[in-house]
């Protein structure tokens, strides 16, 4: 009789255990682990949104649900595609779609299955970070402006204002993230800090010698490691 007391009490704990159980959230794909790892990830397409430069995915894979960013590829809802490299972004806003996804991977070898790998895709979402070699220039000083020596020495006392600056275009990457990605060289330098980043709405290229007119920025960080300790966003150019 007290064995089977016993024997009843612990099932009904175990039975209130299991009751009270909440499920696990399924957890994002590590993007992290991706690199190197050919076909890493196969997922099935369940949206796809068009933009300018991007296709974006919401993708099923293993019970998870995630959306990612890639170039521009024909795909359709119940495909499959894969991937192994990608870099996860937080809070990212679209101003073509005025969205905000909490995360977001962006995607640079995203193919159909079986397709084999894609080239022009990585090539395509290259990150902007990657910076330019010093270059032996000397851009004269905008009146009025700052150079870049001078943005990186004051960025405290500059930060939140408008700055003019004239440099030279050293490395450029349009269309990332609904902007394009510009590198900046004068010919100043402070404390090794020679290259200024800025983002813009309008188009340039590698080589031109511009004005661009925008708020500085401090600390700014995109994800995945890739963060800037000054910079302008938004910038208005003249060439």
């Amino acid at each position: 009789m007290k064995r089977s007391l016993i024997l009843v009490v612990i099932i009904a704990a175990f039975a209130f255990s299991a009751c009270n159980k909440k499920e696990e959230p399924k957890p994002m794909p590590n993007s992290g682990a991706m690199a190197g790892n050919a076909a890493a990830h196969t997922a099935k397409v369940l949206d796809k949104i068009d933009v300018s430069n991007y296709t974006y995915l919401q993708l099923s894979e293993n019970g998870s649900t995630y959306w990612i960013a890639t170039t521009k590829m024909p795909v359709e809802k119940g495909e499959n595609v894969q991937f192994s490299k990608a870099q996860e972004m937080k809070n990212f806003h679209s101003d073509e779609l005025k969205r905000t996804w909490e995360s977001i991977l962006f995607v640079s070898d995203c193919v159909k299955e079986g397709h084999g790998s894609n080239a022009s895709a990585s090539a395509g979402m290259m990150h902007p970070r990657v910076t330019s070699a010093p270059e032996k220039i000397t851009v004269p000083q905008l009146k009025g402006g700052k150079t870049i020596a001078e943005v990186y020495s004051q960025k405290q006392a500059l930060a939140g204002k408008t700055v003019k600056i004239r440099a030279k275009v050293t490395k450029y990457n349009p269309g990332i993230m609904d902007r394009n990605w510009i590198h900046l060289q004068d010919g100043t330098n402070d404390g090794g800090a020679y290259e200024l980043m800025v983002t813009s709405k309008q188009a340039t290229q590698l080589g031109d010698v511009i004005t661009v007119e925008g708020k500085i920025s401090l600390d700014k960080n995109f994800g995945a490691g890739y963060s800037y300790p000054v910079m302008i966003e938004d910038a208005k150019i003249v060439k």
